[in-house]
């Protein structure tokens, strides 16, 4: 029971990483409040989660949503523990697609801006808006959701790149900027991890995923909740300001 009594809020709780961060808390004692734009989903998940559970719908690229829901958690709970930025989207494509000389395609504007919005200005309206309580009540964790494409790059997703790598940038500056009120900030890189989104994938996309994974196999969601919650612990109490790898050995190429 590491986190008997932490309040622990998760953004994109409903599936996913952020499903399985959720119940991992909650089977380890946490008050577990989860966000996410999917409302039928976010009540799903609240069911397994506990009587001292609760789910809000909140889009974290709203700044005044965020804000809200932040106030409504202190009015309810007294207090913030941990903060796990995990809410994201994907919108792939290359900068440029050219066939044959010819400029044939290229991303769209409002496909860029939308991922920077939630993976990127999501992860810092929610950090500022939890910040202020963590520094009131002396201390608190905030684990920023990154992937290992925001230290590699990968092929087809400038947006999603962009957004990743800021994370671990903003997770350095927080970092820096928090420790003396004690709060450590640090960030989380998964690999190739078995989650819905790769639901529609052909079979052999997956199976080029696996044998690009030295450890030979995908990530289990649960295997990057433990990062969380290991972070999150007093075991990890002298990290901070870091970027950990749960990616099974892969070195993302093109």
């Amino acid at each position: 029971m590491r986190m008997k009594d932490k309040v622990v809020l998760i953004t994109g709780g409903a599936a996913g990483i952020g499903k399985a961060t959720a119940l991992r808390f909650a089977e380890e004692g946490a008050k577990v409040v989860i966000c996410d734009v999917n409302e039928a989903a976010g009540r799903e998940t609240l069911q397994q989660l506990g009587a001292d559970a609760s789910f809000y719908k909140v889009n974290v690229a709203n700044r005044e949503e965020v804000q809200q829901w932040v106030e409504a958690v202190i009015a309810k709970y007294g207090r913030i523990d941990v903060l796990v930025n995990n809410a994201g989207i994907l919108r792939d494509g290359q900068l440029v697609k050219v066939k044959e000389g010819q400029l044939v395609g290229q991303m769209p504007e409002a496909d860029f801006d939308l991922v920077i919005s939630v993976n990127l200005k999501g992860v810092f309206n929610c950090a500022q808006a939890v910040a202020p309580q963590m520094i009131k009540q002396g201390g608190g964790v905030i684990l920023n959701a990154t992937s290992v494409v925001g230290l590699d790059g990968n092929f087809g997703q400038t947006n999603y790149v962009a957004s990743k790598a800021g994370v671990i940038g903003m997770t350095k500056v927080w970092a820096r900027e928090l420790g003396k009120y004690g709060v450590r900030v640090c960030a989380v890189a998964p690999g190739f991890t078995a989650t819905e989104i790769l639901a529609p994938m052909p079979e052999k996309i997956i199976e080029s995923m696996k044998a690009r994974t030295p450890l030979g196999r995908l990530g289990d969601p649960r295997d990057i909740a433990n990062a969380y919650l290991f972070l999150a612990s007093d075991e990890a109490s002298f990290i901070t300001g870091e970027t950990l790898r749960v990616d099974g050995g892969i070195v993302v190429g093109t």
